[in-house]
């Protein structure tokens, strides 16, 4: 049974609505202020919170200000009551992320309708997105339709690319976000002896360019080079920040979506910080495993400069070289001529990667 939370001053209007709610069959809790209603919308975490504007204590806005700051309450849809139908108190509250709004006196099915098409774009946005060209074009059409983005582009095609292709150069204006459908890419930062530092190694599924869009002189902090053809879809930065600033829920929704898993990142990086190479290393394949950039048979995946590779685990080239033959004498990794690394034994590796 879904919950919805009912703030409304008014004792009549708030009763009847409550019996239209309840008879509709959902579960409901009321409150007669805004003070009242933030308080409750935190102690029952609602599915929705009807609310009305003009109260005492706090307002609509107010309620709906503090509840965007809680991360257990930003994401409630939120539907104004209102007796105003001035555009522009209408769009206040827009504005501040409100979901829909009800003029009163509203009719029995206008509420109902309203509350039930709410929550079924709710659900749509919840429901996990698989991480491939179909997935995002399919989250970029639902987040079109729950907050009417209808200049949102999608249906976003695929550029080809080819092995040593640039795809953005540090320094060029950051213009947009990259998808990789396909392939796999290095991005690195140029250092001022000329070397090449190596911040990350990305597959199918993977996002490149996020951190660039919210740089503050508009440029991109890094190269991004093709390691293998590669198919990548280019999302403008127009789309990126509607997307980053349209709604509470769509954000932390495009935020998950787009952040390549920066927290297991961080982890890995602290843990590698600290570990011996050989252990270094195993992580990284084993990485680079989990990203399709390796491969378990001889078919697919990409060739690994072993400059690259040693950036990666933070070492000496030669380090590198001389750690992934170790792996490749005990029979746990082989290579092929085209500098492909293929897993042989992988329980084997992630025992390394654990115990070292």
């Amino acid at each position: 049974m879904k919950k919805i939370l009912l703030i409304e001053d008014n004792i009549d209007v708030r009763e009847n609505t409550a019996d239209i709610l309840e008879l509709a069959d959902y579960q409901v809790f009321t409150a007669e202020n805004g003070s009242v209603g933030v308080i409750r919308a935190k102690q029952f975490k609602p599915d929705l919170i009807l609310c009305d504007i003009m109260m005492p204590e706090m307002d609509g806005y107010e309620v709906l200000q503090n509840l965007s700051l809680d991360d257990g309450t930003s994401s409630i849809p939120f539907i104004f009551l209102t007796a105003k139908s001035n555009p522009f108190d209408i769009r206040t509250g827009m504005n501040l992320g409100a979901d829909d709004y009800l003029t009163k006196p509203f009719q029995e099915k206008e509420l109902l309708n309203a509350i039930s098409s709410r929550l079924k774009k709710n659900e749509s946005l919840k429901k996990t997105i698989t991480r491939t060209l179909k997935g995002l074009n399919s989250f970029l059409e639902t987040v079109s339709d729950y907050v009417e983005l209808e200049d949102l582009s999608k249906d976003h095609e695929v550029k080809s690319y080819e092995k040593k292709e640039i795809v953005f150069w540090e320094g060029d204006r950051a213009n947009a976000l990259y998808f990789i459908e396909s392939g796999s890419v290095k991005t690195y930062k140029g250092t001022e002896a000329g070397k090449e530092l190596v911040t990350g190694l990305f597959g199918p599924g993977d996002f490149i360019g996020q951190l660039s869009l919210l740089n503050t002189n508009g440029q991109y902090v890094e190269n991004a080079v093709i390691l293998e053809h590669a198919e990548l879809c280019a999302i403008p930065k127009e789309d990126f920040l509607k997307l980053l600033y349209s709604s509470p829920m769509v954000s932390k929704k495009f935020i998950e979506m787009v952040s390549n898993n920066l927290i297991d990142v961080q982890k890995k990086l602290v843990a590698m910080a600290f570990a011996p190479v050989r252990q270094r290393a195993a992580r990284a394949l084993l990485d680079l495993y989990d990203k399709g950039i390796i491969l378990d048979t001889p078919d697919g995946g990409a060739g690994i400069p072993r400059e690259d590779f040693a950036g990666l685990i933070g070492t000496a080239t030669e380090t590198a070289i001389r750690t992934l033959s170790e792996f490749k004498d005990e029979g746990i990794i082989t290579t092929d001529k085209g500098r492909k690394i293929i897993l042989l034994r992988k329980d084997d590796l992630e025992a390394i990667a654990e115990f070292g």
